[in-house]
């Protein structure tokens, strides 16, 4: 199964890549080795797990699948910030199309991150800001989403993309970030959702966590597809619930200029994103407009 998409570079936050198809943050990339590997498999990117100042506060992380998708209480990476920027630096001098999530307790902590990080890599940034049930908050805020991007373009010239999640007043959120001087936004974080252990009745992985996957791809859809009708033009990396190569045409119709996948990959990993970027492919061409 070959892993070419139709004859054409992509662009992202100032990136040429070979196709669309970028693997999102999470677990699965939060190893350099598996970063490596996903380019080598075809992604045309990958977002590394976020980087956070204070990892040795995360807990522990679960996942729990259900039949539309996943529900995770999985936040940072453990890794310190030492280790990512040794990594980092690795991955600029191989030239590997990464792009580099990180948050912080504080937009003044995320922008002295952000600092750090552009003295070992020109990479574009993905602010991790909206994992709102990693950060005891119930819903956002167009002040904080602007006070954290204004907060990075003080201290970096890098492109970055802000990842919000669905939710109330979400034009508001994007014209915040654009305002704080993002590059673009991804949509969408995970959603808040909850699970219950029927026979105990108690809430499992702690409560209301993120729950991401098939489910709420058509609800990323609609709200994409909303704000480009509203006149929205700034690049928007779509993401949620990607299951195969059809629904990133449908993400790319409904006005996402890249798509992240992630957790599909959950499943045979290597072979999922082989399988995904085919069948795009296979989509791309064969489509007549």
């Amino acid at each position: 199964m070959k892993n070419q998409v139709v004859e054409q570079t992509y662009d992202v936050l100032g990136m040429k890549i070979k196709n669309p198809i970028i693997v999102g943050s999470g677990l699965l990339s939060d190893q350099d080795k598996y970063i490596r590997q996903f380019i080598v498999h075809g992604a045309g990117a990958v977002v590394t797990k976020t980087i956070y100042p204070n990892s040795e506060k995360l807990h522990t992380e679960k996942t729990y699948s259900i039949s539309t998708g996943m529900l995770n209480n999985t936040t940072y990476s453990k890794k310190t910030v030492e280790h990512w920027l040794t990594i980092l630096r690795e991955f600029k001098n191989e030239q590997l199309p990464v792009i580099v999530s990180i948050h912080a307790e504080s937009p003044g902590e995320l922008g002295s991150l952000a600092a750090r990080i552009s003295e070992v890599t020109d990479a574009p940034l993905e602010l991790g800001i909206s994992c709102l049930h990693a950060d005891d908050f119930m819903e956002d805020t167009p002040e904080r989403v602007f006070n954290y991007a204004k907060a990075v373009r003080e201290r970096v010239d890098t492109s970055f993309s802000v990842k919000l999640a669905l939710g109330d007043n979400l034009y508001g959120r994007v014209q915040a970030a654009i305002e704080g001087g993002a590059h673009s936004i991804t949509l969408s974080d995970t959603i808040s959702g909850i699970v219950f252990d029927g026979v105990s009745g108690e809430a499992l992985l702690n409560g209301v966590c993120g729950y991401s996957g098939p489910g709420i791809k058509p609800l990323v859809l609609a709200a994409i597809y909303n704000l480009r009708k509203r006149g929205l033009t700034i690049p928007i990396l779509g993401s949620g619930g990607v299951q195969d190569g059809n629904d990133v045409h449908e993400y790319m119709l409904a006005g996402a200029n890249t798509v992240q996948v992630y957790t599909a990959l959950h499943r045979h990993m290597y072979k999922t994103l082989r399988r995904i970027v085919h069948e795009y492919a296979q989509v791309t061409t064969s489509k007549k407009y």
